[in-house]
């Protein structure tokens, strides 16, 4: 991380939506997400019913950072140099000896191909955003259901998982009202999104009035965004961004050449044809990095414009803004708030019988410090967690001082301060 980093000297500013600009309710978006995907491994998959049954403790499991390993059905926390900080079969966590007697204290069989920040892979998959984490507690209670009825060694479930993804968050998911998730979030969006505090919507404006330009930059669709947007930002959303892009497909939109990912226009939430050049500013869906820079040099009147970009995800923001196109990054991270973090109050606007399926409880942050897997940043060794000089850093934590200029708890650490 650098010594010395200036907003002032940066002419573009570009944000992620989901976990950035817009913020979610935790607990009732985390068990929503549980749901939706418990859902359709149970009715579409056959799975055991029992995973529809959510205790609310449980999401102390989800921790950003996991590794699960595809293969034994492992979850791993790694450190800097690759070996095993603590591990899980399923929910159950291991044991200091029988990490050290499957793991030792040598690399990790993939982390070559982790630190290598490849994020996706046929054996493995590293858990980096909360849209992801619910999924961690589901795979986990996966293989515990497996392992009592089936007694597996291997598994094969992850395509299964997989399907429950793509059933839930695909393009058309939100006009067809597909899967679990979208439904609920478009009838209720109160119980899942918080509004965008004053404060950061002042600081935006000012940015603007300033000169600077803004960039919003998602992989939501265009519908999504504009039902997030309208309700965190209100109905004049657009005037905040000179450009919109949706569906961007991060990080491809980093790193894929013009030819590869071209932008595309839309047409009430149809993406049209493939443009050769981006023009003008405007609301694009897809598109290449490579592309909008070329028009924010046109925009700007400079040969090498500075742009920062705020996001929470390492694989999805950070890294490949930072890898491919060299911006300056802003890691947005709740977990630097550690446990100091309280659930918001809500105004009780209505009976408690009346409220939705999600809202009945309050179960823990998922970014407060997990019990089960510790500090996000640094940890102690398997075998030696009584002494003292064995604190070793996080592959987590390494990522953020390798790959963002800055990191903050949320946009309000900075926006209140101008």
């Amino acid at each position: 991380m650098q010594q010395y980093f200036s907003l002032a000297d940066c002419e573009v500013m570009g944000f992620d939506l989901d976990h950035t600009l817009c913020r979610y309710h935790l607990p009732q978006s985390a068990a929503l997400i549980y749901d939706s995907f418990a859902q359709y491994l149970v009715t579409e998959k056959g799975y055991d019913k029992d995973l529809l049954t959510l205790n609310p403790e449980s999401l102390d499991f989800c921790c950003k950072g996991l590794a699960l390993d595809l293969e034994d059905g492992n979850f791993l926390k790694l450190a800097e140099d690759g070996t095993v900080l603590r591990a899980s079969h399923g929910t159950r966590s291991m044991t200091s000896e029988e990490i050290l007697e499957i793991y030792g204290r040598r690399e990790w069989k993939h982390f070559s191909t982790v630190s290598g920040m490849l994020s996706r892979s046929a054996k493995y998959y590293l858990y980096d955003n909360y849209f992801d984490l619910p999924g961690a507690l589901l795979c986990a209670r996966v293989v515990d259901s497996l392992d009592q009825h089936d007694g597996q060694k291997k598994y094969d479930f992850w395509k299964d998982m997989v399907a429950a993804i793509q059933h839930n968050y695909k393009i058309s998911a939100f006009k067809e009202d597909c899967g679990t998730y979208f439904p609920e979030v478009k009838n209720h969006p109160e119980k899942y999104l918080q509004r965008c505090p004053s404060s950061v919507k002042k600081w935006l404006k000012q940015l603007k009035s300033a000169g600077k330009i803004l960039l919003l930059i998602t992989s939501s669709h265009s519908d999504y965004c504009r039902l997030l947007c309208e309700y965190i930002l209100g109905n004049d959303f657009e005037e905040y961004f000179d450009v919109v892009i949706t569906n961007a497909l991060k990080p491809g939109f980093f790193s894929h050449t013009p030819n590869q990912r071209p932008f595309r226009t839309l047409e009430n939430d149809e993406e049209q044809e493939a443009l050769l050049s981006l023009d003008k500013p405007g609301w694009y869906s897809q598109g290449n990095a490579i592309h909008l820079y070329e028009l924010l040099k046109k925009m700007t009147g400079k040969l090498d414009p500075k742009v920062v970009y705020f996001g929470d995800s390492m694989h999805s923001d950070i890294f490949p803004a930072r890898h491919y196109s060299n911006w300056e990054t802003v890691f947005i991270l709740e977990e630097l708030l550690g446990d100091k973090v309280m659930v918001p109050t809500e105004t009780e606007s209505e009976p408690l019988e009346k409220k939705g399926k999600y809202e009945g409880y309050q179960p823990k942050i998922p970014y407060s410090v997990s019990e089960q897997w510790g500090s996000f940043f640094v940890d102690r060794l398997p075998g030696l967690e009584n002494a003292e000089e064995t604190l070793v850093r996080t592959w987590s934590c390494k990522c953020i001082s390798t790959y963002s200029t800055i990191a903050i708890p949320s946009l309000e650490a900075i926006a209140e301060h101008f």
